[in-house]
């Protein structure tokens, strides 16, 4: 079928709105109708060059949508289901996906940038155009495995429901599923983003007493507040560090990192109390390497560790997620900034580019 989608043919370019075909879906596959998709920094990653998949790519991994038809062997969705996209589908076999950890399957040990088979559905002029994260979301329908694409509650707004296919699950499930926020702590969270916006308010849901937002921008420092958090701080203005630990009686209980960067991630690590869990959330450019002092760790038993997606168990935690939002324990509404349509998409990367939204969404019906 022909369908429009934004392609990335080359770094440092804007994407090309144009149109391409999408092959039918195939053994354990689902087509989905696109409805929104979130304009998130992973994908910035790409076009910054910052990040090496294969080119051309659609890019685009925070969506939601309805399942329009889906291939052989499907048995987990069926047309006319409302899902969101997982861009962690996961084969369901392998010792991670078996040990209640599927976000570190490899699916069934075939490159991300394509469906489990390791072959593509995307071409344009008879070239081959690969899959973002399995994904594709830039687009008016993707073809996606059937273990990516995880039905939700028809009640759940559907221009809504994209977000939890990403920022909401990776940042509330950083604090929940990965630090395990205890009540009563503090937190201190480093980037106020779509994601780490979504970390302050999985820390006050797990029933955090403190939790400081950093960043150097005022906008974001006030959807933190928004957001939940007790605290602020201007990263643009004196020493974060020292601030944090005067604030926290010599340092936080936890601390996120939510940009992704080597100088943060330190100052991460550095504002926690001894005993201490910096959890990095937040994605780096390829070859952005942090270097720690080595005697600081065994010293004061900090610990430092990585969150994937908020340590998800898509199937169970993204229809948790929209519960929340539905009961109303977790916001999802103020964190939308903008609309924009997918004609529009490289408008809305300017925007993310300058910090002037917590998350903007492309609509398509």
């Amino acid at each position: 079928m022909k369908i429009k989608a934004a392609v990335c043919y080359e770094p440092h370019a804007p994407l090309v709105v144009e149109t391409v075909d999408l092959d039918a879906p195939k053994e354990g596959e689902v087509l989905v109708r696109i409805a929104s998709a979130g304009v998130c920094h992973s994908d910035y990653h790409v076009m910054k060059g910052e990040w090496h998949p294969p080119l051309p790519m659609v890019l685009g991994h925070e969506a939601a949508g309805v399942v329009e038809a889906v291939g052989p062997g499907v048995g987990l969705s069926k047309p006319g289901d409302n899902v969101i996209l997982s861009f962690r589908p996961n084969c369901g076999w392998c010792r991670y996906c078996v040990s209640g950890r599927p976000v570190l399957c490899n699916g069934a040990d075939s490159p991300r940038w394509g469906m489990f088979d390791g072959t593509v559905r995307l071409h344009k002029d008879g070239r081959d155009i690969n899959h973002f994260a399995r994904v594709a979301s830039f687009a008016e329908y993707a073809v996606v495995p059937q273990s990516g694409a995880i039905p939700v509650r028809k009640d759940m707004p559907l221009d809504k429901a994209c977000l939890v296919g990403c920022s909401v699950m990776t940042g509330v499930g950083a604090a929940i599923n990965t630090a395990k926020v205890q009540p009563g702590s503090s937190v201190v969270v480093i980037g106020c983003g779509g994601v780490g916006l979504n970390v302050i308010q999985g820390a006050a849901l797990a029933g955090a007493d403190k939790v400081i937002a950093v960043d150097v921008l005022e906008n974001k420092l006030a959807f933190a507040r928004e957001f939940g958090a007790t605290h602020v701080v201007d990263a643009s203005q004196g020493d974060v560090v020292a601030r944090i630990q005067a604030m926290t009686d010599g340092g936080a209980d936890y601390a996120f990192e939510a940009i992704g960067n080597s100088k943060t991630i330190l100052q991460a690590y550095e504002s926690t109390c001894l005993g201490g869990v910096t959890t990095v959330v937040g994605m780096a450019p390829e070859d952005d390497y942090v270097s720690i002092n080595a005697l600081s760790l065994p010293r004061s038993e900090r610990v430092i560790m990585g969150s994937w997606y908020g340590s998800a168990r898509p199937w169970v935690d993204l229809p948790k997620m929209v519960d929340l939002y539905l009961n109303g324990k977790i916001k999802i509404d103020p964190m939308i900034s903008r609309t924009y349509r997918l004609d529009e998409i490289n408008t809305a990367y300017d925007a993310l580019a300058n910090g002037e939204v917590a998350r903007s969404i492309l609509l398509f019906d």
